[in-house]
């Protein structure tokens, strides 16, 4: 299984490149996307084209706006939350995530949110159920 990985603008280019050393696939935000696009947009889209997630930014998983995104885009996220650290330090967290990222994808079907730490464990913060019950219910 070969993830395309997609790199949200808000962590930099090192992360690509750290990732492209270990031989992931990835694909950059300001590559695709204006880069004042608001997230729940291009979060929608990134998820049709099947792209995991990696971002920084903790509070997706708090805005109402993001996580019905998450959930309508059928987004696989991974959110590193392992405090304010520099670039070196947050690829490598994703690099020694690699593994465990790719684990967690085969194992939790999308829609999901979970978090990786700085040592590279991943754990869940929302997943599929909670998700989807945030969709507006379809009156057939």
């Amino acid at each position: 299984m070969n993830e395309i990985f997609f790199i949200d603008r808000c962590l930099g280019t090192k992360l690509a490149d750290s990732l492209r050393n270990v031989g992931a696939t990835v694909e950059i935000h300001d590559d695709h996307f204006h880069p004042k696009m608001n997230d729940e947009d291009w979060l929608r889209i990134v998820g049709k084209d099947n792209w995991v997630v990696l971002t920084k930014d903790k509070k997706i998983a708090t805005r109402s706006l993001e996580l019905l995104a998450v959930a309508q885009g059928n987004v696989r996220l991974f959110a590193f939350v392992g405090g304010d650290v520099s670039g070196v330090v947050l690829a490598q967290a994703f690099v020694n995530a690699l593994e465990n990222m790719q684990r967690f994808i085969r194992g939790n079907p999308a829609p999901f949110i979970a978090k990786v730490y700085q040592s590279g464990l991943v754990k869940p913060c929302k997943n599929q159920k909670e998700l989807l019950r945030m969709l507006p219910k379809t009156s057939e």
